[in-house]
């Protein structure tokens, strides 16, 4: 019986689906084969010797010490594409939010509820202080097409704006697929140079942390409105701040407030509702449940965000997944196999992942474990 672990409030759509001859859900375990994880911060979690994996119910991770966890062999995954609706149309609405004054007018009507019957006069009189422009005939910059970002591209076009799009990492299948939608630009100073709006959605990395600072914005058109609802580190506050109070940036709207940007001169912040939608919350919990049954049962690796992606047909009585370092090669593993019915092998830059399927598995996780490199033996 294997033990899954919530530190989070997961939909029970998800975790239903984690058959329960094999699995037992437990939120206060101290020792679980598996966690399913949203926005807890695990940086300093105590991680047992027999947990196996840890399933993000969501896209970002940055929660998660994935490298610490590939060192132990914890495989980390992911939910890509599970919440892209969700984030989609928040972008959307974001896009609206940065065009036209809406929350302040909002705001300014609520301050004048004890006006009465003065209050419709009154209304006629302010709204021009609220005007903004269409996004109609705009152009958008999405940097990152993704799971988000494609269909962020596909709806902003839908709506009248003309789309560029930058993604180093594009594959020729979602280029065809974006032909006569958005320009793809190889150069992301070309995107910032003709951008009326920008709309960010790629994961936080030692790359990618603080991209949006000033040497970026100064790179973008006067009065650019950028949309940001995907990680706040991706953007230098204090440069954000600067570029506000001169107007080179009209409006930043971001889903991820902190002290030094909220309640700022031309910010808009959302409290962290992208995937805060229970169609979202579903999609994920299904998902993260699916990838630790795959894991644990039938040894396939899905979705990892550290360790090699890998997966294979069952054909022998056991089977035999070994996690090591990419310098152990697979002929040192099936050596000590013996005859093996299948196996499949995948590597991930310093690490490997190998399946081998074989009718006879005893003692081996022991024999393998003994080679050095390997970091981590799970039998099926």
């Amino acid at each position: 019986m294997f033990t899954v672990k919530t530190l989070n409030k997961i939909a029970s759509v998800g975790t239903d689906r984690l058959d329960r001859r094999y699995f037992s859900v437990d939120d206060t375990s101290d020792a679980p084969d598996a966690i399913i994880v949203r926005s807890a911060d695990m940086s300093e979690y105590n991680m047992n010797p027999g947990l196996k994996c840890i399933a993000r119910a969501g896209a970002g991770y940055n929660n998660i010490p994935i490298s610490a966890c590939a060192e132990k062999g914890i495989v980390v995954f992911n939910t890509p594409g599970a919440n892209a609706n969700g984030v989609k149309e928040l972008v959307i609405c974001a896009l609206l939010l940065a065009s036209r004054d809406i929350v302040g007018g909002i705001s300014w009507v609520n301050s004048c509820a004890d006006k009465g019957s003065e209050l419709a006069a009154l209304v006629e009189k302010q709204k021009s202080k609220f005007t903004g422009p269409e996004i109609f005939g705009k152009s958008l910059g999405i940097v990152g097409l993704g799971a988000v970002g494609y269909k962020v591209a596909i709806a902003a076009k839908a709506l009248g704006m003309e789309i560029i799009g930058y993604d180093p990492f594009l594959s020729e299948q979602t280029v065809n697929s974006l032909a006569g939608t958005a320009e793809i630009v190889g150069d992301l100073d070309e995107l910032y140079s003709k951008a009326d709006y920008i709309s960010l959605h790629l994961p936080m990395t030692a790359d990618t942390k603080g991209m949006i600072d000033g040497e970026a914005i100064a790179k973008m058109k006067y009065g650019v409105r950028i949309v940001n609802i995907a990680r706040g580190e991706l953007v230098d506050d204090p440069s954000m701040l600067s570029a506000l109070k001169s107007g080179k940036v009209s409006k930043y709207v971001t889903d991820f407030p902190n002290g030094e940007i909220a309640g700022a001169e031309g910010v808009i912040a959302i409290p962290h509702l992208g995937a805060s939608t229970p169609e979202s919350e579903d999609n994920c919990a299904i998902m993260a449940a699916d990838q630790i049954s795959e894991l644990l049962l039938k040894g396939n690796i899905i979705n990892s965000v550290n360790l090699p992606n890998i997966s294979l047909e069952l054909s022998g009585n056991s089977r035999v997944l070994v996690i090591r370092r990419s310098n152990v090669p697979l002929c040192d593993l099936l050596e000590v196999v013996g005859p093996a019915n299948a196996s499949a092998d995948r590597t991930r830059g310093d690490y490997s992942v190998a399946i081998i399927d074989t009718d006879n598995s005893d003692g081996i996780a022991d024999k393998l474990t003994a080679i050095e490199g390997v970091i981590r033996v799970i039998t099926i």
